[in-house]
């Protein structure tokens, strides 16, 4: 089971109105959890419902886990000035509890520990293939190359870090966020497409002939992987995240100059980046996933979990 925002009443995160943030969330979280009568609880972010999901857990003495997605602190930083130092504290007091910390990529498991983190466990990734393939590219009919941002459209991100970019062609952004309309006003020769999902989200990803990933804060990039199953080459900093997926594979460039990362991802060849994206699968992340969780003794929780003894109840 898997307990979320749209569960409970919520309020728009300020300064990101499309995030929800469930007010006052313990009293329920309690009651849902309690219903469930899981053996484990996975702690998926460090929002309200997940320091909801984590007092309940400290309290009654449940396992638990938690998954480092997102480095806040550094978003922190960018939106507020916060100096990172503080707010790795609080997440260091967010995670420590945990039985399992979940890390997507040997780059993340390393800054962690570095910060004072324990207990890491690797979580990789997997991607929709059948969803995410190579397509007819005729679905973008703009002048080439095309050169795609997938994500939201807000600082942290260093979108602008790509919109500003000299290269020739046509830059496409899909998504949404509190930037969208300001850079839509300061450049407007680069298509916003808004917000897609599925199906339209893929002819997206599979029309455009390069994928520019800007981000210098991502933990992982899932978006990476997307682009990748659809046969189209990544264009992104060496930084955490497109080093672990990217790294040395001959589909794409990495470089701290983004111009010349695209340039040179052009090269890279359709089938090469499919290949290296069905190296992901959703199986062995499941299994992953599963190997953390299976160690905790069942009798610590609930007798009988509702379903089985692996029963989870993931928050967040």
């Amino acid at each position: 089971m898997t307990i979320t925002p749209d569960q409970f009443k919520s309020i728009p995160c300020p300064t990101y109105p499309e995030i929800r943030l469930a007010l006052f969330p313990a009293r329920q979280m309690a009651r849902t959890i309690e219903g469930m009568r899981p053996c484990v609880v996975h702690i998926a972010t460090e929002g309200p419902l997940g320091m909801a999901a984590r007092h309940y857990c400290l309290k009654r003495g449940v396992p638990f886990t938690t998954a480092f997605h997102t480095k806040f602190p550094e978003y922190v930083n960018a939106r507020t000035g916060v100096p990172t130092s503080w707010t790795y504290k609080i997440m260091r007091w967010f995670h420590d509890p945990a039985s399992a910390i979940m890390v997507a990529t040997d780059t993340v498991e390393q800054e962690l520990r570095a910060r004072g983190f324990d207990n890491i466990k690797r979580w990789s990734r997997g991607v929709d293939t059948d969803l995410f393939r190579p397509r007819d590219k005729s679905f973008l009919d703009l002048p080439r190359p095309i050169q795609l941002y997938v994500g939201r459209v807000a600082v942290e991100k260093n979108v602008e870090a790509f919109l500003g970019l000299k290269n020739p062609g046509t830059k496409v952004v899909v998504g949404d966020g509190p930037q969208m309309h300001q850079l839509a006003r300061k450049y407007p020769d680069v298509v916003f497409a808004g917000a897609k999902i599925g199906e339209e989200l893929a002819q997206y990803y599979a029309a455009a002939d390069v994928f520019v990933f800007p981000s210098l804060t991502d933990t992982f990039g899932l978006v990476l992987l997307e682009a990748l199953a659809c046969g189209v080459p990544v264009a992104a900093y060496p930084v955490a995240g497109p080093l672990d997926v990217i790294g040395t594979a001959p589909v794409g460039c990495l470089n701290k100059d983004l111009g010349i990362a695209v340039e040179q991802a052009l090269k890279a060849s359709p089938t090469a980046c499919r290949l290296h994206a069905e190296s992901y699968s959703w199986a062995a992340s499941t299994q992953q996933f599963l190997s953390n969780i299976r160690p905790f003794p069942t009798d610590r929780f609930f007798t009988g979990a509702a379903n089985d003894k692996d029963a989870v109840v993931k928050a967040g």
